[in-house]
């Protein structure tokens, strides 16, 4: 069970990663969406997982690379965010969030467009 201080740290986790994320893809010359879908937070506020999603599926792989290659600029960065509210700035962990592709995957599967052969 979460409590009310981990809600309040992931919520200003990932408020300030999602408006992090949407300037760098308006910067970017590619035309790409990263949202951040959750932020789960120990209760020792010492590790952050931050799950994503990247739209479209082909940039997801390089931008999960490019991500965890500058994972310590992205704790920095969340350090000054969030630096007189929390002793400790927490670890960094990305996920890539497949749940929205799960969805699409199995709505099509129950309207017959799928694999799955038709009872």
């Amino acid at each position: 069970m979460e409590s009310n201080r981990q809600r309040k740290v992931a919520q200003i986790i990932q408020e300030d990663f999602a408006e992090l994320f949407r300037k760098q893809a308006a910067e970017s010359k590619q035309s790409f969406l990263v949202s951040v879908s959750d932020v789960k937070i120990t209760p020792d506020l010492s590790i952050a997982k931050i799950y994503l999603s990247i739209f479209p599926q082909e940039f997801r792989t390089s931008i999960m690379k490019e991500i965890e290659e500058n994972k310590t600029q992205y704790r920095n960065f969340i350090g000054q965010k969030m630096g007189k509210q929390v002793r400790i700035i927490p670890q960094l962990n990305f996920y890539l969030d497949t749940a929205l592709d799960d969805v699409e995957k199995l709505e099509k599967e129950l309207r017959g467009e799928g694999d799955n052969p038709i009872l």
